[in-house]
């Protein structure tokens, strides 16, 4: 009789320094390439006028709530997909969704971001790039270079989006602006969100999941810029 062994599940903190770095490098360059892709597909988005204004339409009332939740479950059969799918054509194509919903959910604020500004809105959108790089450079630097388990983030975290889509869902049906300090409190929740996330990446992931850690990453650095670019385009 044959045995059959299960093939043993490496988690990335086990792994030596140089495989840990290869990690590291593959997560982040399909973290680049889902940015990439993103710009493409928004800029596909944009030469596309009935796209566009079908998406403009979906910000009156509930209809944008209606968006807004299926962008959540959107995100949540992606990041299932990834992670728990083994196939590496599924968690490709789980990335591949994700980035394509996020790129159709910016279209109405890079509108904005474009009617505001006199240069077409580049200056907008390149200083807020520039602000997101940064700041999300930062804290994945201080993840590095503490090695701290930030996974005691997650309560917190879950809390404070819960309340931010209360606060969303009040300001849509009662009909007030929820103004710069929800922007600002939406940066700090996205920066908690990078720091869980590289640390995920780091301390909780296995060997083979760097698609699902760049998408964790991907959602987190996207999160960011549409608060910064928020609060750019409201000036």
């Amino acid at each position: 009789m044959e045995n059959h062994e299960t093939p043993q599940i490496q988690m990335v903190s086990d792994l030596s320094g140089q495989e840990r770095v290869a990690f590291y490098k593959r997560t982040y360059a399909h973290l680049a390439g889902a940015v990439l892709l993103f710009v493409l597909v928004e800029t596909l988005f944009f030469q596309i006028e009935p796209l566009v204004l079908f998406a403009l339409s979906l910000t009156e009332g509930v209809k944008w709530l209606l968006l807004l939740g299926g962008f959540m479950l959107v995100t949540n059969y992606a990041e299932r997909l990834s992670v728990k799918n083994e196939n590496t054509g599924t968690q490709y194509a789980a990335l591949i969704l994700y980035v394509i919903a996020e790129a159709f959910i910016f279209i109405p604020l890079i509108f904005i971001a474009i009617a505001v500004a006199q240069d077409g809105g580049f200056s907008i959108l390149n200083q807020a790039a520039i602000l997101t790089l940064s700041l999300f450079t930062g804290l994945s630097a201080v993840v590095f270079l503490t090695k701290k388990d930030f996974s005691f983030l997650k309560s917190a975290l879950t809390i404070g989006f819960f309340i931010a889509i209360g606060l969303i869902v009040a300001g849509v049906l009662f009909g007030f602006n929820l103004g710069l300090w929800f922007s600002v409190g939406m940066i700090v929740l996205a920066s908690g969100s990078i720091l869980y996330q590289t640390s995920n990446m780091i301390h909780k992931y296995q060997s083979h999941q760097h698609v699902a850690a760049s998408l964790g990453l991907f959602a987190s650095l996207m999160l960011l810029f549409w608060y910064i670019l928020s609060i750019l385009s409201s000036d």
